[in-house]
């Protein structure tokens, strides 16, 4: 069992991203390694710069990240934790698959199409070719699996698309090239919505600061945001049903709901016929519970810059041990190097 997954270092890491993704690089470290297999998680620097980005930010936010992950749980001692941009094979590989990739395959991709908004032309290569980074990243290390949410199930099957022609093109039944990666679907993770809007995600590029917990704020900060977000001025109802139509009452609960590891309606058997002013107080002393630890924790890494970069050097060395036959591979298939 080899499981790869990355994750992009733009912006403040927020309350989100640790329960949507983060909490579940844990698990799977543990649970690869409980297999005696390998976790890889990289921070995707490389795919960062297809958008527009401050070179200066998009190299704090990587170490920020690191600090980040290890404050949340990820062990370096147990996942392989690295920088795409300290491994040049993924962009090696990346050009190599480009010649096996269809214009056809990556059009269909709805991602560019969500982000290059009106302006398709305006776009970057990059951008558009992003995909086929994607399968480099997997296809490289020889994943066996990859954690995949709604989002990204058609960059995996893309990334199957393009090993298994690939392996058909230029290599042999017997010895084929590339693994085929299978998904790993996470438990079905909370989805976290603004806490100024019921209605759209949390995100990191949200210009208020007042949408988002941001994993790096203090206690009083986090409460301070709690008591601020937006409801409205109905009780909570005493089952789920009842949240149907009030998109803000339904983000904070299932937000209780996450960080206590229950469902809404145990939440709502607690708090069923009790409004806001009891109900915002005891999210935000739980949320200072769970994610005070890592505040704290995080604080004291993320200016030990000698330790992360530490941290991303040794990632890197493994990464490039276990990428490099796989590479040569590839090369060797193409007739690039003599076989």
């Amino acid at each position: 069992m080899r499981v790869v997954s990355g994750i992009q270092p733009t912006g403040q890491p927020h309350l989100g991203n640790y329960l949507g993704a983060i909490r579940n690089y844990v698990k799977l470290q543990d649970e690869a390694v409980a297999a005696g297999g390998e976790c890889l998680i990289f921070l995707a620097d490389l795919h960062a710069i297809s958008m527009p980005h401050d070179p200066a930010e998009l190299h704090s936010s990587t170490l920020e990240l690191v600090a980040t992950l290890v404050a949340c749980g990820v062990d370096p001692n147990k996942a392989i934790l690295f920088n795409q941009a300290q491994v040049p094979a993924h962009a090696e590989l990346q050009w190599l698959l480009n010649g096996t990739a269809r214009m056809g395959w990556l059009n269909r991709m709805t991602q560019f199409k969500d982000k290059s908004g009106k302006n398709r032309e305006g776009a970057s290569v990059a951008l558009f070719t992003y995909p086929v980074l994607q399968a480099a990243d997997v296809l490289l290390y020889q994943a066996t699996h990859v954690p995949v949410g709604e989002d990204q199930k058609q960059h995996l099957e893309l990334a199957r698309d393009i090993a298994q022609k690939f392996n058909n093109d230029f290599a042999s039944e017997e010895e084929p090239v590339f693994t085929l990666p299978d998904p790993i679907i996470p438990p079905e993770a909370a989805r976290i919505m603004s806490l100024r809007d019921g209605s759209a995600k949390m995100s990191k590029s949200d210009v208020s600061e007042m949408s988002r917990i941001n994993l790096a704020d203090d206690a009083d900060t986090m409460a301070k945001k709690i008591k601020k977000a937006k409801t409205d001025p109905e009780p909570l109802p005493s089952e789920t049903k009842g949240l149907e139509d009030r998109p803000e009452a339904l983000n904070l609960v299932t937000i209780y709901a996450a960080l206590a590891g229950v469902n809404a309606d145990s939440v709502l058997a607690d708090f069923g016929g009790q409004g806001f002013g009891v109900f915002k107080p005891a999210l935000a002393e739980l949320l200072v519970e769970k994610l005070g630890p890592i505040q704290q924790r995080f604080v004291e890494l993320k200016d030990d810059r000698e330790s992360l970069d530490a941290i991303l050097a040794r990632g890197a060395a493994q990464a490039r041990e276990i990428g490099m036959p796989t590479l040569k591979s590839a090369y060797k298939a193409l007739g690039l190097i003599r076989g």
